[in-house]
């Protein structure tokens, strides 16, 4: 094992005379110079973890140009072989920074935290606020590098107003960083001890009748999409997404029947929803004719993509609603038509069941034992509920009318 200073001397004498292996610096014990028969030159350094007993391990510096040279390389092979007599492998912490610049990186991390994510509903949650309200304050940070300081400034970012939404995002981060915790990439959470954002008060605005028919009627004045997608709304009560997604293949005009499988509900669970007279005119008028298509987006844009003009949508109904001539409509949001539904079939004498059955709820008369063992689908009360509530709004639109 030929010994030696590594100089740049050194350097040039042994390429010169094509010389190949190995030359250890006999100033800074572990300091080497590798010489291939291509004549290319790389800084090393050898040692070992735990003593005579242990392995010899190779790290290598960097091959010679810059920024490695004779005087870098021994500067950087110092560093590093102060390192090992504190008992850290320079192999293993280069793995480690390479793993947290790229695997660890938040945006990284983030991404196959969402993937790992079940339920259309709470995938989607976590899709979106990662990517409006954490990552462009993270970015690319490691993750074992994350504060309590870092977590903060992404809610000091966000809007006080948005209450619903810093809560949203705040199980959303203490999941992610749970997760992180569970797969051992972290030992602790930076959320560890972190108050969760007060409660938001329930919305309670549901629409009267009057009101429930005035924006029937109006909505026909609306794009061709956002107004039948309000309409279905109202005769269904069913959720936006659901609605404004819905395939012709979803949908059967004799059966007069919705079906929306698992992945297009927000809580994972499929569902019949009994289609009304209401429903069945308003998806004849969409089709044009009493023949529906058998595939196909039943809402789509221009380009064939799926509606997503909501604000739009929603800014010219309340416009046309203040010009109708009525007394003016109190603020509501599109969500509230499936509060009024609910309302109306409680007003009516729907039976409870009945009720979350149509709004596919997972909860209260369908959790714990009983959503377990009664598995009767309420398939013909869901039927003549929304029979009766489709009267019902009908007898509003009529009344309105005169």
């Amino acid at each position: 094992m030929a010994t030696g200073k590594i100089t740049k001397r050194t350097l040039d004498a042994l390429q010169a005379g094509a010389v190949t292996g190995f030359l250890w610096d006999d100033e800074l014990k572990g300091f080497g110079l590798k010489i291939t028969a291509g004549g290319s030159a790389s800084y090393v350094i050898q040692y070992r973890m735990g003593g005579r007993e242990a392995k010899t391990r190779r790290y290598t510096i960097g091959g010679h140009g810059s920024p490695w040279t004779p005087f870098t390389a021994r500067e950087e092979a110092t560093r590093l072989l102060r390192l090992v007599a504190q008992g850290i492998d320079p192999v293993e912490s280069d793995k480690q920074r390479r793993r947290e610049a790229v695997d660890l990186a938040f945006s990284n991390y983030a991404d196959r935290f969402a993937a790992d994510c079940k339920g259309k509903g709470w995938s989607t949650l976590v899709k979106r606020s990662l990517h409006l309200h954490v990552k462009p304050v993270l970015r690319e940070k490691a993750l074992p590098t994350i504060t309590r300081i870092d977590v903060v400034a992404v809610f000091d970012r966000m809007p006080a107003e948005q209450a619903a939404n810093r809560r949203n995002v705040f199980a959303v981060l203490r999941r992610l960083f749970r997760w992180a915790v569970s797969r051992g990439d972290i030992d602790r959470s930076p959320m560890e001890g972190m108050e969760t954002p007060k409660a938001v008060k329930p919305r309670e605005r549901w629409l009267s009748d009057s009101e429930l028919a005035r924006v029937w009627i109006q909505a026909a004045e609306c794009h061709r999409c956002f107004g039948a997608i309000v309409r279905l709304l109202i005769a269904t009560g069913q959720r936006r997404e659901e609605i404004g997604g819905l395939h012709w293949q979803e949908l059967g005009r004799s059966e007069r029947e919705m079906r929306l499988s698992g992945d297009r509900t927000k809580n994972g669970e499929p569902t019949i929803i009994p289609l009304n007279d209401l429903a069945v005119a308003e998806l004849d008028r969409v089709a044009g004719s009493e023949k529906w298509p058998s595939r196909g987006r039943v809402f789509p844009t221009a380009t064939g993509a799926a509606f997503t003009g909501y604000h739009k949508g929603k800014a010219k109904l309340d416009k046309l609603l203040s010009e109708d001539g009525r007394n003016s409509m109190p603020p509501w949001r599109l969500h509230d038509l499936r509060r009024t539904l609910a309302t109306g079939f409680q007003r009516l004498g729907v039976r409870f069941e009945v009720t979350e059955a149509v709004l596919n709820h997972v909860g209260g008369s369908r959790s714990g034992v009983a959503g377990i063992y009664q598995r009767h689908d309420w398939k013909p009360e869901k039927r003549e509920a929304l029979a009766t509530w489709s009267n019902h709004v009908s007898s509003a639109i009529e009344a309105a009318r005169k």
